[in-house]
């Protein structure tokens, strides 16, 4: 199979209609469905059925949608990293770490003092995204390594050396009267009333469903904690720097966070591997 027609494919099954599948491409309609039935006949295996209710998947073409995504996003990352192996040979070498906004201030702090003290040490590029965006930028070549955060990230096909684990803090209003508790039960803080939790942007920039507000940053996630919107669990490392208008209360039964360091198997960077090791001697 060429990419060509993964894309094409990929457009049609996300469309789930040629017409609008072509014009997303820039193609006609015609060479795009000869192009989809060429590749059923040489898999052997409907991906679509056309009825008059429209187009929808078969369980094989879910199966080709699935996997076809992932060697498109894997061909792309290639050529990112491609390209940005090309311009470090050119000029000054960089290396960019991802890490999660607001999350492990004092450890990415420590981190880079010590990766600056490592023998060739590179300029670091920080890469700072919303939840769950440090595993997606990882995997599509824009970093090269990565904080990531278990439960909540995905870690999966990713080379991993953990870092340090931690228990959750309910963040809240200043003067909040949970504010003055010692610690706190997740049922507790997920059943607030006028203090929902936020919902952060799905891959595909969608919010799920619910009555929180709608969060694409930490800036905009304390400002609506400080106003009395929201309320939000998260690793008890948030902490540190925690602004005077919010407070930090334990959350006893709230799963641990576990940060670890990630980088993709096949790298073979110097930059990538000094950063880990100067993680692991933390």
């Amino acid at each position: 199979m060429e990419t060509r027609e993964l894309r094409y494919f990929v457009a049609v099954a996300e469309e789930l209609h040629f017409g609008r599948a072509a014009r997303r491409l820039g193609i006609a309609q015609p060479p795009l469905s000869r192009a989809i039935a060429g590749l059923e006949r040489r898999l052997g295996a409907a991906l679509l059925e056309r009825g008059k209710r429209g187009t929808v998947l078969t369980e094989a073409g879910a199966v080709l949608l699935r996997e076809a995504r992932a060697v498109l996003d894997a061909v792309e990352a290639a050529e990112r990293r491609t390209r940005r192996a090309a311009l470090a040979a050119t000029s000054s070498p960089t290396v960019v770490l991802a890490a999660k906004a607001g999350a492990s201030g004092e450890l990415l702090a420590k981190l880079l003092d010590a990766y600056a003290a490592e023998p060739g040490a590179v300029l670091v590029d920080v890469l700072l995204c919303g939840p769950g965006e440090q595993a997606r930028v990882l995997r599509d070549g824009r970093a090269d390594v990565a904080l990531l955060h278990r439960p909540f990230d995905d870690t999966a096909g990713f080379d991993t050396e953990d870092l340090h684990t931690e228990g959750q803090v309910a963040i809240l209003p200043a003067g909040h009267p949970l504010g003055a508790r010692p610690h706190l039960r997740l049922a507790e803080v997920t059943g607030l009333p006028g203090l929902p939790l936020p919902r952060w942007p799905c891959a595909d920039g969608t919010f799920p469903d619910g009555p929180g507000p709608q969060v694409r940053d930490h800036t905009q996630l304390t400002q609506l904690i400080a106003l009395g919107r929201a309320c939000v669990v998260a690793p008890e490392s948030s902490r540190t720097g925690l602004r005077e208008d919010l407070t930090a209360v334990p959350v006893l039964d709230a799963p641990q966070v576990t940060t670890v360091i990630a980088w993709p198997p096949h790298s073979r960077s110097t930059a990538v591997a000094g950063l880990v090791r100067a993680a692991t001697a933390l």
